[in-house]
């Protein structure tokens, strides 16, 4: 209904600039030709702004982006853990017995104990990869 109304009032519009145009050609000339170009230019320039101004603004619709919302952050409640409790570390007694190095008992507890015992220099390799001396006693 309201491009109804707008198209209505610049038709109106169109139609009292063009006819005053009329009645002057009519006036002075006996040719009607002036009179024609000047309202067809008048109902050309009307329809040209009626146009504009009853169709609504040109609408861009561009690719829709995705905004993601802003994150809700709570601050994490405190985790309360005992306190470690730190004791000595005792080392286990080592059963010694009494074996003095290099006599005959010594040499055979430490070929029994240790596979890789080597009774020229008296040493085992570890498990950490270095030499140790056989300690029995």
């Amino acid at each position: 209904m309201n491009k109804f109304i707008k198209a209505a009032v610049l038709s109106l519009a169109a139609a009292a600039i063009v006819i005053p145009t009329f009645g002057t050609a009519q006036a002075g000339h006996r040719n009607n030709d002036d009179a024609w170009v000047a309202g067809a230019v008048g109902l050309a320039a009307g329809a040209l702004i009626g146009s504009a101004i009853a169709s609504p603004p040109p609408r861009y619709y561009g690719e829709r982006v995705y905004i993601d919302p802003e994150p809700d952050y709570y601050e994490p409640r405190p985790v309360y853990r005992p306190r470690p409790v730190y004791r000595p570390a005792y080392r286990p007694v080592v059963e010694t017995y009494g074996l003095e190095p290099w006599t005959p008992a010594w040499y055979r507890y430490c070929s029994q104990r240790y596979r890789s015992f080597n009774p020229d220099t008296g040493t085992f390799v570890g498990y950490d990869g270095r030499s140790h001396f056989c300690n029995a006693g």
